[in-house]
């Protein structure tokens, strides 16, 4: 027996070495081919300048380099346009050539945001398809750096990275309208601020708009794995119409959660319209009966989420302004916004559904 365990923690310990040892050699590799982009970017940069080379040109090069390399992969004409791109968007950087590269931004260094050299790591974390996103969508070098960190951190694949863009995380992270100042415990309280937003796009429902909560709820819990994904960092889903039971009468909470960085559960109320002040006191009593029935002794109280398509924030304020429990009401979207130039020539949802 004793023998038996021994050798089951050895594979434990192997498969965490090698799991461990992938991902070194994945994140090296990563760094090294950022460099090699840079580098690759920098001298394109600068010899376009000097020679006056067009696109053209860069064309040539991409052809003449499959020549001398046959079977190069990642230097068409198009990737050493992203390079050049990628290069000039930093060009104000220096190469630090130590144990470990670094790029440091004059930009980044002169941000007060800025925390090095974490933000460096994390920068040579993402790949550089997530770098062109960044440098295509993203207005300046601190929105930039926000996308950067928080990709870097929560593992984004750049599906969820251009959700987020699509959101516009960094406007809308840490606005959402709550009484958690009050309400939470202080140890988990910042993180509790900045996990939830006041928008949210669910993009991968096929709705018209005229759905009921229910109709709605369906469909998150179908796309679950994405409704989390796009939730942020600690989720794990504990089910939808989530029966409690007070004297009994049974009760359902729309969609329950538990979030292991905050150690506590989550309550989401979907309402298809406005929010109303009555909504508040519905999800006062949810919670009231979570911490009585459900929440375990060493968790946090938990806490309430009201998603509505629209809200008025000062509505929102005076709603939770005396209520002891954690709560806070979001607005959600079920379709990302057409540029104002092309929607004169597409057919509406509601027209399109209908054609198709």
């Amino acid at each position: 027996m004793k023998t038996e365990q021994s050798y089951l923690q050895l594979i434990k310990e192997l498969k965490q070495n090698i799991i461990q040892s992938r991902y070194e050699a994945s994140r090296l590799a990563n760094r090294e081919l950022l460099k090699l982009y840079f580098t690759t970017g920098l001298k394109l940069s600068k010899k376009a300048a000097s020679e006056k080379w067009g696109a053209k040109v860069i064309g040539q090069l991409a052809l003449d380099l499959q020549n001398e390399l046959p079977g190069l992969k990642g230097f068409s004409r198009r990737n050493l346009m992203n390079m050049k791109q990628f290069a000039e968007a930093y060009e104000n950087t220096e190469f630090v050539q130590s144990t470990t590269a670094q790029i440091v931004s004059h930009a980044i260094v002169q941000s007060a945001t800025a925390q090095l050299p974490n933000d460096i790591d994390l920068f040579f974390s993402i790949s550089f398809t997530h770098h062109l996103i960044l440098l295509n969508k993203c207005k300046n070098i601190e929105e930039r750096l926000f996308y950067i960190r928080n990709t870097g951190q929560q593992y984004w694949p750049v599906s969820i990275l251009e959700l987020k863009i699509a959101e516009n995380l960094y406007k809308h992270q840490g606005k959402l309208p709550n009484n958690f100042n009050q309400t939470v415990p202080q140890e988990v309280k910042e993180t509790a601020l900045q996990l939830f937003q006041d928008e949210y796009l669910w993009d991968f429902m096929n709705l018209d708009g005229s759905e009921d909560e229910r109709v709605i709820e369906s469909e998150i819990v179908n796309n679950i794995r994405k409704f989390i994904l796009g939730l942020g960092k600690g989720f794990a889903f504990m089910g939808n119409q989530y029966r409690v039971e007070v004297d009994e009468q049974e009760f359902f909470i729309d969609l329950l959660f538990y979030n292991r960085h905050l150690k506590c559960l989550v309550a989401f109320e979907l309402k298809r319209g406005e929010f109303k002040p009555a909504y508040a006191g519905q999800l006062n009593f949810y919670l009231n009966v979570l911490d009585n029935k459900v929440k375990l002794p060493d968790e946090n109280p938990s806490i309430g989420i009201i998603l509505c398509k629209e809200k008025s924030n000062t509505i929102v304020e005076y709603a939770f302004k005396s209520i002891g429990n954690a709560m806070g009401a979001a607005t959600f979207k079920t379709e990302r916004k057409v540029p104002r130039e092309l929607k004169e020539y597409l057919p509406d949802v509601n027209t399109l559904s209908k054609l198709l």
